[in-house]
């Protein structure tokens, strides 16, 4: 089973002295897909090193924005950045990496396509709203030459879109803020009806409501289990099939999380 986590952090750092580090001692991901890193290359390899992780990161335009990573067990034949749009917010939100995935026997390795993707949060009737929209047109651009390709691909990560009334908690409360606005929800409609690409979290994880993947720091969200699911994976026909358990891995009690979002954890049978 290859075990691929993903992650907003809510900063690299921040999240190590909320005890980051010993999530990944019990789960051992072999592939660490973060968001919101928030740091350099040199602080993202300060505390990951000690892993032996292959890395590929692009780091946010501004200081203590955004920022994208890749960590891997499995080398990396090719490191991409960013969709090219030549836009200073659309910095540190775009990353993905070929990995090599042994086979059994004397058979060549197949090669693993996996993204981190952070899409703006973006507040309705500002300048960030054209910006998450334009960024999407990229997005879908970009998701419809993967999935042509026909290879083994995941683009994981903070969307920032509940897609469905099931992925939020207070959905009636939100239906006319960003996040869960229906042009934005339209997005990915096209990505899954049109394009063919698979909400892993969805499909193996139940009907719903839920399960949550970011709650608030505020108030009583976290304990109310007022959430959002805007953490995701999304496969390829060919690898969602591979697909064999999900996990959302909420933390036991509101001083027990080291982000504001949950790791979500995919094992795939390859």
């Amino acid at each position: 089973m290859l075990r691929v986590a993903t992650v907003n952090v809510n900063g690299i750092r921040a999240a190590y002295r909320r005890g980051m580090g010993e999530w990944l001692d019990v789960r051992k991901p072999d592939v660490l897909l973060l968001q919101e890193v928030r740091g350099s290359d040199e602080i993202l390899a300060d505390h990951l090193l000690a892993g032996s992780w292959h890395l590929a990161h692009e780091a946010g335009h501004a200081k203590g924005r955004a920022g994208v990573a890749i960590a891997s067990q499995l080398p990396m034949s090719a490191v991409r950045i960013g969709l090219g749009t030549d836009v200073t917010g659309d910095a540190g939100r775009w990353v993905e990496a070929d990995l090599e995935v042994p086979t059994d026997g004397d058979g060549p390795a197949r090669t693993l396509t996996v993204v981190s993707a952070y899409l703006h949060s973006a507040t309705l009737g500002t300048p960030s709203m054209d910006a998450k929209y334009a960024f999407l047109t990229h997005v879908t651009d970009r998701l419809a030459a993967l999935v042509a390709g026909g290879g083994l691909v995941v683009v994981a990560g903070d969307l920032n879109i509940a897609h469905r009334e099931v992925d939020i908690k207070n959905w009636k409360g939100n239906v006319a803020k960003a996040g869960f606005l229906p042009a934005e929800r339209a997005y990915l409609d096209r990505w899954f009806d049109d394009l063919g690409w698979q909400d892993v979290g969805r499909a193996l994880g139940g009907p719903g409501p839920g399960p949550y993947t970011w709650w608030s720091w505020r108030g009583q969200a976290f304990d109310n289990d007022a959430g959002w699911r805007i953490d995701y994976q999304l496969a390829t026909p060919g690898l969602a099939s591979l697909a064999r358990a999900v996990t959302v891995d909420r933390a036991a009690t509101y001083a027990a999380r080291f982000s504001d979002h949950a790791p979500l954890v995919v094992e795939y049978d390859l």
